[in-house]
């Protein structure tokens, strides 16, 4: 390398150390420099590293413990460092390491019950693990299939985020790993470790390890095994999901994160980023998990007992806001049952339509709706609760919402008093001796009256319904029409004049356009200048020849005059 040539730089730190007769590891890790010349495949430093020893030592302080009054170094900087060297990835010295059993035992030694867990090591191991199963992927999962236990106790450990997520990789639910090795991945299949992890919502009262599970399990949902995927949406294992979620004495985030689960065998894509689907295309070792009739109505039986938790009457918790108190607050739960009968309208199932629609679920989601009218979460929910209703082309669930409902009365009840009511016996009640405040949902409000107004045009029923309410045609004219125009972002001026073009422009052209910039009073000046050879350049010949042109050899119109207004620009910018 260039910086290596003789007479160019001075001898690496390493390198002074390794030409010491007796130098130790510590030496090496305390040395800044050690991880970048490990990058640099420096020869003598890894051939050192190699050795088993010290892929020994090196382990030791990524898996071992040590006292709270131990030097800083060896507390922190050590492990760090061997954490980096394994990641490093070089071929030669994850070979000693997987190649050799007492070393694999010594690394998995980590996830022992008794051994001590630190978040901090617990990040390393993570680390070191992940990096072997991308780059020596078939001996690290031999290793693993000849050690059952292993995955027992990742299990154990699921409390732990970065533990979570050496389980997530090893049972293929990762988009990044295995592309390639899917048949590694086959013994899981005849594992219950699916069952293992569901079961960690009745024998922990953790909400990290109520949450890590719902994280993993839905990650299988995504992205899995066959087998494995086939297993999580089966009947039994949603009843086996619901029972944990529906146990009394069990905390409220076990139902929160049970039901995180069902909405993402409901809607895979749900939870999925961009990037993650962009990928998906590439794979051929997952299958994206949908939800068959069976497991939807294994759901379904669950149902009436989800909709008792939405009773707001029986519970007294008070929670002050700056607006006055809730009496009871919404609560995590209940909006995690509003979403998941929302997901439940999006499938198209015409048997959990009738089911929600006798049990009431779909009124039930409406009436929390003005009840608690500054939770937007909820909000958000349910209006996507109203249009899936509508917008399906079965006259039942129309006809339910309409009617049953009385989702337009309840529109135009609120629009008269759009203040929170001091004498309501709802949940939320405003401070006394202030004056109530506005009501924080009327923007959801008018967008659902804007949709029932748009889905009128296609649906005679929904049309016939609002016609013949005199009250909302009054309503429509007078109050709504007006508020669609001055919420109509398009027509705000905000000191300058718009035009229907500008609506696609991106901010660097914002940024140009905004200008306030006269252009004919520029393109005048450009032309004078011009004409007049006011620009000194080594062309001033060609610029006093320009007393002999046309006036249309120099003239500008407002298009020309932009584009050099807009070369200048560029100039000037370069120049900064």
């Amino acid at each position: 390398m260039f910086w290596r040539m003789t007479g160019l730089s001075a001898a690496s730190p390493v390198d002074t150390i390794l030409d010491k007769e007796n130098f130790t590891l510590e030496e090496l890790l305390d040395e800044d420099e050690i991880i970048q010349e490990c990058k640099a495949l420096n020869t003598r430093l890894i051939n050192f590293l190699r050795d088993k020893s010290q892929v020994e030592q090196l382990l030791r302080y990524i898996v071992e413990d040590v006292p709270e009054d131990s030097e800083k170094k060896r507390s922190f900087k050590f492990p760090f460092i061997a954490c980096e060297i394994f990641t490093c990835e070089i071929d030669i010295i994850l070979r000693t390491l997987v190649e050799d059993v007492e070393l694999m035992d010594l690394l998995f030694s980590f996830v022992k019950p008794d051994h001590p867990h630190s978040t901090l090591l617990a990040g390393y191991f993570s680390k070191v693990v992940i990096c072997l199963m991308l780059r020596k992927t078939a001996p690290l999962m031999n290793y693993v299939q000849e050690h059952p236990d292993i995955v027992v106790q990742l299990v154990d450990l699921i409390g732990i985020t970065s533990i979570m997520e050496v389980l997530m990789r090893l049972i293929g639910a990762d988009e990044t790993i295995y592309s390639n090795f899917a048949d590694t991945l086959q013994w899981l299949e005849s594992t219950d470790v699916l069952e293992m992890i569901v079961d960690k919502f009745s024998s922990s009262d953790s909400p990290e390890v109520h949450a890590n599970a719902a994280e993993i399990l839905s990650a299988v949902t995504r992205c899995a095994p066959p087998a494995l995927a086939a297993k999580i949406c089966s009947p039994s294992f949603v009843g086996r999901l619901f029972r944990h979620a529906l146990e009394e004495s069990r905390p409220k985030s076990v139902l929160v994160h049970s039901l995180s689960v069902c909405i993402s065998l409901l809607d895979p894509k749900r939870l999925a980023s961009a990037s993650y689907q962009a990928f998906r295309s590439n794979l051929s070792h997952g299958t994206l998990v949908t939800a068959s009739p069976e497991t939807v109505d294994g759901m379904l039986e669950s149902l009436g007992a989800l909709l008792k938790l939405l009773d707001i009457t029986s519970s007294e918790n008070v929670l002050p806001t700056t607006y006055g108190c809730l009496r009871p607050p919404l609560g995590k739960h209940r909006l995690k049952i509003v979403e998941f009968i929302s997901v439940l309208l999006t499938i198209g199932s015409e048997i959990a339509e009738k089911e929600l629609i006798s049990q009431s679920a779909v009124k039930h989601c409406i009436d929390l709706f003005f009840q608690y009218p500054y939770n937007n979460f909820l909000h958000h929910h349910v209006e996507n609760i109203i249009v899936s209703c509508l917008e399906v082309k079965r006259n039942q669930l129309i006809d339910h919402v309409l009617n049953d409902c009385g989702l337009v009365g309840k529109v135009l009840a609120a629009e008269k008093k759009s203040s929170l009511s001091v004498d309501s016996n709802g949940p939320t009640l405003p401070s006394e001796g202030k004056d109530p405040p506005r009501i924080g949902n009327m923007g959801h409000i008018t967008r659902i009256a804007n949709k029932l107004i748009q889905l009128a045009n296609s649906s005679s029923m929904i049309q016939n319904h609002l016609l013949e309410n005199s009250e909302w045609s009054e309503w429509q004219t007078s109050v709504l029409v007006k508020r669609n125009e001055v919420e109509n972002v398009y027509h705000w001026a905000c000191g300058r004049p718009t035009s229907l073009h500008d609506r696609g422009r991106d901010s660097d052209d914002d940024d140009f356009r905004d200008r306030d910039y006269d252009v004919a009073a520029l393109a005048n000046n450009l032309s004078q200048a011009f004409r007049y050879g006011m620009y000194s350049n080594d062309d001033i010949e060609e610029a006093q020849g320009s007393h002999e042109r046309d006036d249309e050899d120099v003239y500008f119109d407002d298009e020309s005059a932009e584009v050099v207004i807009s070369s200048l620009r560029l100039g000037d910018d370069q120049d900064r």
